[in-house]
């Protein structure tokens, strides 16, 4: 197919896409109920307990049982990945790229299979879920075309300026050791697979623990690394409990580095242990996002709306990149709200394997008890709710189908300055809306907020360079009805935050990302 799958293009799919998802799903389906073990020094490794995992849209279908590592699990994957680190420090630059790619061509011969169980593991709808598997894809080899464009960051100086010697001078990069990846549930495969081919293309060694509620895309990403040949060791894969095995990693002493994404308080908690011990070690931390769009009365409401939608409910608002709060100018804030609220009527809430459903289940009972227990805070604290507002269940009329599944409907909810879930990440499909007079004071209300990731804006032509001067994000977006916060993707949209988003101001598949997974090492010769 010519089309090229990215999460900005994924609106309109050729049908061949529908239908080799379809045979995919069927195949999976057929072999759920498997048990899977974890990866450690090349080879499958079973571990002393295991846990089941169901489909959050049926909690009655069994996916599969999974290892849970214990702290014997933690030391063997470490130490196989410190053994293995000096061979592969070593390698030319061209194998380890070429490897990197390997696992690339893997992924894609697999995009259909690995995005079927990705909807059954984490209920996101198709084309996001192919979307994540091609954009996994990319990652590797945009990493492996990025360190080989840099030809490994190795700089040769001018010779010092000594009469009788020739003084030689050299600046290299030199990967640090054993990485440790920490991957979080809603992006599973992508956000475990772009800092591992990253930190495996410079040369490191990698230990990958995946989120416990989505373990299999994990498992499904070291086949792949199995199956294109990487030396014993160089990769390895935990699956387990955050608190106890993602502690046991970050404190372990040959745990050389750690990229980690998720909350903003597990985050900062992640860099002050990183930052203690005998030395500082390296922390890339990619944290959460309250993430704003300005709506002005100049903008193009139709466009507005589309990429407003998209981004605050698609997959149920549990991205980092999620749109959580609108500032709309009063002139046309009804006009907007009414387009929304169409829009929002019209998303097809159910079984994410069904292709007509955009929108399936939050991920687990935690977030269908906390969309509760924040709608109920919305509605005691003076908010209007102007759309959804209900978990769907047995009780709903006509959707007792959905009863087995932790699903909720969109909300679009009119509050007041003054309530705290304007400063709180919600990871829910929950939209707060402000109608503002002065575009001065909605960008002083956008940038009021510890966090910087994502931000978006529906305005004039003319307003857009004003809307870039002063927005405090990462990764902003101007007039984008694909997405008004969301839709990254490698080699196209670098993608990090500022403030409290991130802790390096480094963004992933930027220009400067590979760097962070090397340390200088400035080398003099005299002859």
């Amino acid at each position: 197919m010519s089309f090229r799958l990215t999460y900005a293009t994924m609106y309109n799919p050729p049908e061949a896409m529908h239908e080799r998802f379809e045979a995919a799903l069927a195949r999976v389906e057929a072999a759920l109920g498997a048990r899977h073990p974890l990866f450690v020094a090349g080879a499958d490794r079973d571990a002393a307990q295991h846990a089941e995992r169901h489909a959050p849209f049926d909690t009655a279908l069994q996916l599969g049982e999974f290892a849970l590592a214990d702290r014997a699990d933690v030391d063997a994957a470490m130490a196989a990945a410190h053994a293995a680190y000096p061979a592969w420090r070593a390698a030319p630059i061209a194998e380890r790229a070429r490897l990197l790619r390997r696992v690339g061509e893997l992924l894609e011969e697999r995009v259909y299979e690995i995005a079927a169980a990705m909807v059954l593991e984490v209920g996101k709808n198709r084309m996001e879920a192919l979307g994540e598997t091609q954009e996994t894809v990319d990652f590797f080899h945009h990493y492996a075309d990025d360190f080989e464009s840099h030809a490994g960051y190795a700089h040769v100086l001018p010779d010092d300026p000594i009469e009788g010697f020739a003084s030689h001078n050299a600046s290299v990069m030199r990967p640090y050791g054993a990485w440790v990846v920490i991957a979080p549930f809603n992006f599973p495969l992508a956000l475990a697979g772009g800092p591992v081919a990253a930190a495996l293309v410079t040369g490191n060694t990698v230990v990958l623990k995946g989120a416990s509620d989505t373990p299999w895309s994990g498992r499904l990403l070291a086949d792949c690394i199995r199956d294109a040949g990487l030396p014993p060791g160089v990769f390895n894969y935990l699956s387990g409990s955050g608190r106890e095995i993602g502690e046991a990693l970050v404190q372990h002493p040959l745990t050389a580095g750690i990229t980690f994404t998720g909350s903003v308080a597990v985050g900062r908690q992640l860099m002050q242990q990183m930052a203690g011990g005998a030395y500082p070690r390296p922390c890339i931390a990619e944290m959460g996002g309250k993430n704003p769009c300005i709506v002005t009365e100049h903008a193009d409401l139709d466009r507005a709306a589309a990429g407003i939608v998209r981004s605050a409910y698609g997959m149920g608002g549990q991205k980092c990149s999620a749109l959580s709060r609108l500032y709309v100018h009063e002139r046309v804030a009804d006009a907007l709200i009414g387009r929304l609220q169409a829009q929002i009527a019209a998303i097809r809430i159910g079984d994410p394997r069904r292709r007509e459903h955009w929108l399936g289940p939050v991920v687990n009972a935690a977030a269908y008890d906390n969309y509760q227990r924040h709608l109920d805070a919305l509605r005691s604290g003076g908010a209007s709710l102007l759309a959804g507002g209900a978990r769907i269940g047995a009780g709903s009329e006509g959707r007792a189908v959905l009863a087995r599944g932790y699903y909720v409907e969109p909300v679009l909810a009119e509050a007041p300055l003054a309530h705290p879930l304007w400063q709180h990440e919600m990871f829910l499909p929950i939209l707060m809306l402000h109608r503002y007079r002065d575009r001065e004071e909605a960008m002083r209300l956008a940038n009021n907020t510890s966090m910087g990731l994502t931000a978006g804006f529906f305005g004039g032509a003319e307003e857009v360079a004003w809307f870039h001067d002063r927005i405090e994000a990462g990764v902003t977006y101007a007039n984008r009805p694909q997405g008004s916060t969301t839709g990254a993707w490698p080699g196209y949209q670098p993608f990090g935050g500022w403030k409290g988003s991130g802790s390096t101001g480094k963004a992933i598949a930027s220009f400067y990302y590979l760097a962070q997974y090397l340390r200088e090492q400035s080398r003099t010769v005299v002859e």
